[in-house]
């Protein structure tokens, strides 16, 4: 890889003091993504970039952390990750703030409603607040340079993509391949991130499956980013004290997870958001070998110390380059050939 410089920016806190340590974190507005951003500045971050779908929201998110932490390290950023043009103003923006970013936590996301929803771009909307987005945005950063030699990237899995988990199950990519697009499982792919796939909607399945993909995804760009850069999918695990199933059905938000919430600890079925998040920086303590993996908790766990996934379809290579194939056909967007 060819040497990164920026000429036009040589005034910029990114060319002028690399000891300035610089992460960004996607859906920093609430729950996981704001505690992971509050947890930032101790494992020594000094600048610290938390997006929300608005302006105002990601300010006001600015503003709680440094009220909270005693530390004004904190920046806003608005970034819609439903919406393409959103997250090209975004890396616009980042671009001319002069940021370079060593640690990328893609935090954002959501569990779809009983109802499908196709966002305004043509994607299913748990796959694009997901995966779509963040891979427009990583795209963008890797194309801008604006990811250090050596940044960790972690995008947020779940433990449902191990398929293991009550009313979650992950879509058999060859086999919807095989029944409906003549084997073609990048085909296959492109219509489940569009919605468009015959099955009946079952929101938690395509959020499993949405998940799976994500795993898919790192596995794959893992493989074509420069040495030094990693990146990993990490679940949090069960933390029920966020909004994030805020648009899940009846049966989740009623039943399942209040029953996680109210399980005796030692069945490792919840933990408190703040524990929850420190899953997320535990790449930061982690070699340049450690790359293109899922780590979420042991099978049938919900909470606990996480390991590297060895199911199967997690480790399916071609099933990783069908979702890689398909997300850069949907997104639009690629590895840069100079990266």
């Amino acid at each position: 890889m060819t040497e990164r410089t920026h000429p036009d920016d040589t005034t910029t806190p990114a060319d002028t003091n690399r000891t300035t340590r610089t992460a960004l974190v996607t859906g920093a507005t609430s729950g996981l993504g704001f505690e992971a951003a509050a947890q930032l500045p101790d494992a020594g971050f000094d600048r610290v970039i938390v997006t929300g779908r608005s302006r105002d929201r990601a300010l006001m998110a600015a503003e709680q952390l440094v009220e909270r932490t005693g530390r004004p390290v904190f920046e806003p950023l608005a970034l819609d990750l439903n919406a393409p043009t959103s997250v090209q103003q975004a890396a616009d923006e980042l671009v001319e703030r002069g940021v370079m970013i060593d640690y990328l936590l893609l935090n954002a996301g959501m569990v779809s409603g009983n109802d499908q929803v196709i966002t305004d771009a043509g994607v299913e909307v748990t796959f694009s607040s997901s995966l779509i987005g963040h891979h427009q945005l990583t795209m963008r950063l890797l194309a801008d340079e604006r990811l250090s030699p050596t940044a960790r990237i972690v995008i947020s899995g779940s433990e449902a993509a191990r398929d293991d988990v009550p009313t979650f199950s992950v879509v058999d990519v060859h086999e919807l391949a095989r029944k409906e697009y003549g084997g073609d499982a990048t085909a296959a792919s492109v219509a489940l991130i569009l919605g468009e796939q015959p099955a009946k909607f079952k929101p938690g399945d395509v959020y499993a499956t949405t998940k799976m993909f994500v795993a898919w995804w790192a596995a794959a760009l893992a493989r074509r980013l420069p040495a030094g850069i990693t990146v990993n999918a990490i679940s949090p695990g069960s933390a029920p004290d966020t909004n994030a199933i805020r648009n899940a059905n009846f049966f989740m938000r009623k039943i399942m997870v209040p029953a996680f919430k109210h399980a005796p600890k030692r069945m490792g079925m919840a933990a408190p958001v703040p524990v929850a998040a420190t899953r997320y920086l535990q790449p930061l303590e982690w070699g340049p070998d450690v790359n293109g993996r899922f780590f979420a908790s042991a099978p049938k766990k919900m909470t606990g110390p996480i390991e590297v996934m060895q199911q199967p379809h997690v480790l399916d290579t071609d099933a990783q380059e069908a979702g890689w194939a398909a997300t850069v056909h949907v997104a639009g967007a690629d590895v840069p050939a100079a990266v």
